[in-house]
Parts: C-alpha cells; sequence; structure tokens
C-alpha cells in the first residue's frame, strides 16, 4: 500500500485502509475495556483484515462483496445520507431518497474494496469509548504509523434498532466525514439536483470497482 496521503474527502476510507493493513486484529490500548460500540468498530476491523490478507486474490470486485455486508451492519449509511443531503431530504420523493441511499452505499463499498490492496506496517489501536449525549457513543482510536507517527480517528456511534453503527468519522478529532459529504452532496444538488447526485455516485462507485 502507498504513504498515507489523507484528504478530507476520503479521509474515512484511505485511514480505514491503512489501519487494516496492519496485518494484525484491532487492540485495545492500556486495557481499556470494550462495550458493545467499540466490539462493532473492532469486529469492521478484523473482517477488513481477512480481507487484506486475500486482496490480491479476490481482486477489487472480490473485495467488494467480501466487505458490503461488514460495512452495511458498521455504519448507518440511510442515516448518514439524510444527514448528508441535510433539510431538503423531506423534499425528494422516496424513489429519490432510496437510489441517493444505494447509490452512496456502493460508492462508499466500492472505495474500501479499492483501497484495500496490501500491507505496510501500521496498527490500529481502540483508546477508549466515552459516552455523548444524547445517547451516543464515541469510540477514539488511533493509527500508529511504522513511522510512530500516531493519527487519531474517532467514531460517533448511535444505538439503531438495537445495534450499534456508525453515524460519523472525525479525523485527529475535528474533521468530520458527515460534513464533508455535506458540503459535497450540497453542491451536486443546488447545480444538478437529485438525480445528478445519484449519477455522480454512481459514476464514482463505477470509477472505482474499474481499479482506478
Amino acid at each position: 500500500m502507498s504513504e498515507v496521503n489523507v484528504s478530507r474527502r476520503w479521509f474515512l476510507n484511505v485511514s480505514l485502509a491503512l489501519a487494516a493493513s496492519a496485518g494484525l486484529v484491532p487492540v485495545t490500548a492500556h486495557g481499556e475495556p470494550q462495550d458493545p460500540a467499540a466490539d462493532r468498530i473492532g469486529g469492521l476491523y478484523g473482517a477488513l483484515l481477512q480481507t487484506m490478507q486475500q486482496a490480491k486474490q479476490l481482486g477489487v470486485k472480490g473485495r467488494y462483496d467480501r466487505l458490503a455486508p461488514v460495512l452495511a451492519e458498521t455504519y448507518d449509511i440511510p442515516t448518514m445520507s439524510r444527514a448528508a443531503v441535510g433539510q431538503s431530504w423531506g423534499t425528494l420523493d422516496p424513489t429519490q431518497q432510496a437510489g441517493i441511499i444505494d447509490a452512496f452505499t456502493r460508492m462508499m463499498i466500492a472505495n474500501y474494496a479499492n483501497q484495500f490492496d496490501g500491507f505496510s506496517g501500521e496498527r490500529f489501536e481502540i483508546v477508549q469509548t466515552v459516552d455523548r449525549a444524547p445517547a451516543d457513543k464515541l469510540v477514539k482510536t488511533r493509527l500508529v504509523q511504522a513511522s510512530g507517527k500516531t493519527v487519531a480517528l474517532d467514531y460517533l456511534m448511535r444505538n439503531s434498532g438495537g445495534k450499534w453503527k456508525a453515524v460519523d468519522v472525525y479525523l485527529d478529532g475535528t474533521i468530520s466525514e458527515l460534513a464533508s459529504r455535506r458540503a459535497e452532496f450540497g453542491a451536486i444538488l443546488k447545480s444538478g439536483g437529485p438525480n445528478a447526485l445519484i449519477d455522480s455516485l454512481r459514476r464514482q462507485g463505477d470509477k472505482l470497482l474499474a481499479g482506478a
């Protein structure tokens, strides 16, 4: 895997790819006890590791198929889609809403599948879980690179139907994946409407699945 180069737009999946590339099951730092929200993130990384170990044999499409159910269990993508669209979500018809969720889901999974192409010596640690009002949890983690440099990755978790799922991720504790998506979605919606957003997400997914 290539050297770390995290951008605001792609930091979530690139950072996850680097963390998975450690070749290790995620560990808990300083003996911090885990809870269901933290276990959800640990489970994601365990599945990513298994996929990474077979990355070359699976290819992009195989990695997509392997990761799709795991990511669907880890992230509340419908909630993330609604939040990224913002106030105009309620003005969309059900077909458009479903189209955005489906296209966003496919693009997200395709990005994971595209990124996971090798190991480079990092390790991933779960640091602690903090309660967030009104009933959320923040799972604080860090990516430790081979050079010793650390990158903080904090997951905002929400109980959805009895399951803890991620609804946002923060790089270095401040840069929100959801906020970057909101800016991206808003610009496309303003210029072309919901169908343009769906088309854009589909094209991004196609490009990633083609290995670009």
